[in-house]
């Protein structure tokens, strides 16, 4: 209809959620989507695997010569060729995401968003090598973790 006002096209969202640990603590299958479409600025297919410490580690060492688990990590697979879909894999490690939250006196709900968001953010090109990207991405997930009613994350 002519003049009238047009909704914005959201972005399609493919994600597949994996939990390695059976742990109580981990967000649900809703906040993880939640999170992740609230970081989102283009199609994603995607998983989103939970794990434990000894895979973090196995995953952060085969991939980038680290041996230690870290928080998050992100695997970037390109386009899709049929859909044009950003594909990838965030993994995040639940024991390193909780003793960091308690370490630095954060609600989890509130860590874990922040590195869903960050990790999605890799995803879609953003990264913090070099210091005037960080200052983009880092601005760009505290706009994104605030409004989504948790601190600041780096305050």
């Amino acid at each position: 209809m002519p003049g009238a006002a047009s909704k914005p096209i959201k972005p399609k969202l493919s994600l597949a959620v994996q939990y390695a640990v059976a742990n109580k603590t981990v967000p649900s299958r809703a906040e993880l989507r939640r999170w992740t479409r609230a970081g989102q600025r283009q199609d994603i297919q995607a998983t989103l695997r939970i794990v434990g410490e000894a895979e973090g580690r196995q995953l952060n060492h085969a991939f980038r010569g680290k041996d230690y688990a870290t928080n998050v990590l992100t695997f970037v697979y390109g386009e899709d060729p049929e859909t044009g879909a950003l594909t990838g894999d965030i993994v995040l490690c639940a024991p390193v995401v909780a003793r960091e939250a308690k370490e630095q006196k954060k609600p989890l709900a509130a860590h874990y968003a922040h590195l869903v968001v960050h990790g999605f953010l890799h995803l879609q090109g953003y990264d913090h090598e070099v210091e005037t990207e960080a200052a983009v991405m880092e601005a760009l997930e505290s706009f994104i973790i605030q409004s989504l009613g948790y601190p600041d994350p780096y305050q």
